[in-house]
């Protein structure tokens, strides 16, 4: 039996919609309490015991087996055999693809991301100083399935950002083997290798590689062992259990964000045939049950038309199952009274993915402060974003676009403010820090800023 998907009907106009409206928004970022305690024991044992719990867990959890983290590590040769070994095709659509990440990441990098400084009339420099991070961690997920555009969007901003140092880590679990430990599954000496997130990996320019995963790879990467270098930042998805450990580890290293369950929202005005929308909602509803899919539309008849799209095109889908539960239980198709209101409620959901399927795109855009990433026009479909367009498809989630931004060079470098006092500055600084400091009691900051002075006063409150 062909599951069938039914997304949520509402209208701005029924008297109950904020209620519904807001039921079917909710979702708890809340990780399980189980989840939390497992991932604070890997974390603390791998920090007190390195190597051996790494190996361990990757056993236990990945069903792979080795005598040592060495034998897990991935080397440049084995990126370029797996990048020779693809077909013609593939080679050239990672290519193609991290070419256009790289492209505007280096024009954000030019836009935003240099040092800069000015003088006073006095002498005084001030400026800022922009330096990339020394070292960095991806993860790629590699469970359920594998993500070599995931790698390339983590990478190839890191890459260009000037991070020398950049250590991936990939789970390659047994087939068959069962996450909760059991030595049914680990006898077997290697996991099996996705070679397109190998080829991946040469192409954006990873230095370093594992085939770990999970809490454990995240511990190894934040405190370091034998083996796998200490990094200062970490990014890149995975599940609970890796979400969990990156919340935790923060502090310690820097991360990206936690992000929730996948979103699209499509602002629609009916121009666009019903059967492209209707796959745009599949494309984000396919990663898995807890996805959201919205659309937002005043034309009722053209949302019945997207619903019929729905029906006639979900029993084609290899991840119907998934698709169908996706939009059963978080999906929505809304009729509002006017695009306006559509981008009203846009900017209240502040979605990953936002698309403007209209045949006036740029009249809604000026509207819409709230997204991850804007996609416009009936032409521009989300999955172009996620592999190829350019911009990275690394983004907030959750309705935190409200104050987060997409991964992007600057998440790999660092800011230090350049001070440099003249003479002349210091006396005019120096009154004004001085008066400010014995403010606060601070008289060795007082003192300091008045030792400069030419004109050197007593110590304020010296007997």
């Amino acid at each position: 039996m062909n599951p069938a998907a039914t997304p949520l009907r509402l209208s701005t106009a029924q008297t109950d919609f904020e209620a519904r409206f807001a039921a079917r928004l909710h979702w708890s970022s809340e990780t399980d309490h189980a989840i939390e305690q497992r991932v604070a024991d890997i974390l603390a044992d791998v920090q007190r015991r390195g190597d051996a719990a790494v190996l361990e867990y990757t056993a236990r959890f990945d069903g792979l087996q080795a005598a040592s983290v060495a034998e897990l590590e991935l080397t440049q040769a084995d990126f370029k055999a797996a990048f020779d070994a693809l077909p013609a095709a593939q080679r050239e659509a990672l290519q193609a693809a991290a070419a256009r990440v790289r492209r505007y990441h280096e024009a954000q990098k030019k836009a935003n991301g240099e040092g800069w400084s000015y003088r006073d009339e006095d002498g005084t420099l001030l400026g800022q100083k922009v330096t990339p991070l020394d070292r960095v961690g991806i993860y790629v997920p590699g469970g359920k399935a594998a993500y070599p555009s995931s790698l390339i969007m983590n990478a190839v901003p890191a890459h260009v950002a000037g991070v020398p140092e950049i250590v991936m880590v990939v789970p390659t679990p047994v087939r068959g083997s069962v996450a909760t430990g059991g030595s049914g599954a680990a006898t077997a000496a290697r996991g099996e290798r996705n070679e397109l997130v190998l080829a991946a990996a040469h192409v954006a320019g990873v230095t370093r590689a594992f085939t770990i995963g999970g809490a454990q790879a995240v511990a190894a990467l934040a405190y370091g062992t034998a083996t796998v270098p200490k990094v200062d930042k970490i990014t890149g998805p995975g599940n609970a259990y890796v979400a969990s450990a990156k919340k935790r580890v923060f502090g310690t290293v820097g991360i990206d964000m936690i992000a929730g369950p996948s979103e699209i929202l499509v602002l629609a005005d009916g121009s666009t045939p019903a059967e492209w929308v209707a796959m745009d909602l599949f494309s984000q509803a396919e990663h898995d049950e807890l996805a959201q899919s919205i659309l937002l539309c005043p034309d009722a008849a053209y949302i019945a038309a997207v619903q019929a799209a729905i029906d006639r095109l979900l029993p084609t889908m290899p991840r119907a199952a998934i698709i169908a539960k996706s939009l059963n239980d978080r999906g929505a198709l809304i009729h509002t009274r006017s695009m306006e209101e559509a981008c009203a409620i846009s900017n209240r959901i502040a979605p990953e993915h936002l698309e403007v399927s209209s045949a006036e795109p740029h009249r809604w855009e000026p509207l819409l402060r709230h997204a991850g990433a804007i996609f416009l026009g009936a032409y521009t479909s989300e999955s172009l974003g996620d592999y190829c367009a350019g911009p990275n498809h690394v983004l907030p989630t959750s309705g935190t676009a409200r104050f987060s931004s997409p991964l992007g060079v600057y998440d790999f470098q660092k800011r230090s403010s350049l001070i440099e006092v003249s003479a002349a500055g210091a006396q005019s600084l120096g009154t004004v820090a001085a008066e400010l400091a014995y403010g606060e009691g601070l008289q060795a900051h007082a003192r300091a800023a008045e030792l400069r002075l030419n004109d050197v006063p007593p110590m304020r409150g010296a007997r």
